[in-house]
């Protein structure tokens, strides 16, 4: 089969597309026939090297772990689910033509492939940073860097919770934002006084590791009120770095009932080809992004 993979840590450049074996499914696991693989900001930061002493990589390596498709392998001890089944969920190394997924849930109806692939981690991350924050119905949360995958789960979950949304982004997604349920401003300089003349700030995420971790703290009063996913000098701050997954396969039960309801929809921005994984890693860390990317198989 036809996979992603890279044999050195480094820039986009180490990314080739190769011709590997085919994984198969063990216990509690499923293979599909990936149709979409969803591309996070993780795996170009796994990619680099970032997180080479805590989650280190055998290489060469495979990369990825969103992806929809169709099943076609079920491993021992796994019930509920078929050969034949569209199903979306997280596994590894998902830049390829065959995945195994170790949690997964079926594809709502009216779900594209695409716009399946791009839910598992931004959800799960979503509604763990957002609990991790402490931040309750009534209160005010502030997202910084709103306008991604991630930001978008976060505004829809935190509006369905009856939890007031400030979102910075770049001035073309202000009404983005707005559509999102959010109260929008811009970053750059002077963005901290934006935010304290809309009013109260009660919890704060950082989802784009700009270096507003000083800002955040001082906006909500408390470093313990203060969440990231990007800045890795949170210690320096009392801050908490959220990167240890959650319980995924709630997760994508929680999307699920959104998506069903018509409380949750994160537009895909741009699909690649399984060639163009180096463009994609490229695009993806230069931000900006409005929703999803994904590579299509």
């Amino acid at each position: 089969m036809k996979r992603v993979s890279f044999a050195a840590y480094g820039g986009p450049d180490v990314l080739h597309l190769t011709e590997a074996e085919e994984p198969h499914a063990g216990p509690g696991r499923i293979r599909v026939a990936v149709r979409a693989a969803g591309v996070n900001p993780v795996d170009w930061r796994i990619r680099e090297g970032q997180f080479r002493t805590t989650r280190p990589v055998e290489l060469p390596s495979g990369i990825g772990q969103d992806a929809s498709g169709v099943v076609d392998e079920v491993g021992p001890d796994v019930t509920g689910v078929a050969v034949g089944d569209r199903v979306f969920g997280r596994g590894t190394n998902t830049y390829a033509e065959f995945a195994v997924l170790a949690a997964w849930a079926p594809m709502p109806p009216g779900l594209s492939f695409e716009e399946a692939a791009g839910y598992p981690s931004v959800v799960e991350t979503a509604l763990r940073i957002v609990g991790e924050s402490g931040v309750r119905p009534g209160q005010t949360l502030l997202v910084s860097g709103a306008s991604g995958g991630v930001g978008s789960a976060v505004l829809q979950i935190a509006r369905d919770r009856g939890i007031a949304v400030i979102g910075t982004a770049g001035a073309a997604n202000q009404d983005y934002l707005r559509g999102l349920g959010a109260v929008a401003t811009t970053y750059g300089e002077g963005w901290a006084e934006r935010v304290r003349r809309i009013g109260r700030v009660d919890a704060a995420l950082d989802l784009a590791g700009a270096g507003v971790l000083g800002e955040l703290v001082e906006l909500t009063g408390d470093p313990g009120r203060v969440v990231t996913i990007a800045d890795l000098t949170a210690p320096q701050f009392g801050v908490r770095f959220s990167g240890v997954t959650g319980d995924v396969p709630r997760a994508l039960a929680e999307a699920s009932d959104l998506l069903a309801r018509g409380r949750l929809h994160i537009p895909v921005e741009r699909s690649y080809a399984l060639a163009e994984a180096a463009s994609a890693h490229i695009d993806s860390r230069a931000g900006h992004t409005r929703g999803r990317r994904v590579i299509v198989v």
